[in-house]
């Protein structure tokens, strides 16, 4: 549970416009702050252009976290862009794990990032 302190640091509710790195980083704080494990995979410059080394299926989504066996794989995106054909097959195949998030859903992000972590 978040300390008034940690609490302060995270806001309640996102503006709508948003830059998806902007999102990422205040889906990230708030996730730390709620005891998520949190992986990003972040793009380097190369003379081409920006790339990020992979090895598998392209369009993996932007951020992986869990929580005591609770998994959530989630693409980012700004409000008015939309997931590649390739971030969409993922987003099926990982079924119930899989989220697309948008800053307009900041306070539902927020909810699900701070739910009570399961006891027992």
């Amino acid at each position: 549970m978040a300390t008034g302190a940690q609490r302060a640091r995270i806001p309640d509710a996102g503006p709508v416009a948003l830059s998806e790195d902007d999102l990422k980083r205040r889906i990230l704080d708030a996730a730390k702050v709620h005891g998520w494990q949190c992986h990003h995979g972040r793009p380097a410059r190369t003379a081409r252009g920006w790339r990020t080394p992979v090895e598998g299926d392209a369009g993996f989504p932007d951020l992986v976290l869990a929580r005591d066996g609770v998994l959530i794989v989630a693409e980012l995106k700004r409000n008015d862009a939309y997931p590649t054909p390739q971030q969409r097959a993922w987003l099926a195949q990982l079924g119930p794990f899989g989220r697309l998030w948008r800053p307009r859903d900041w306070a539902a992000i927020l909810a699900e990032l701070s739910t009570p972590r399961r006891t027992g």
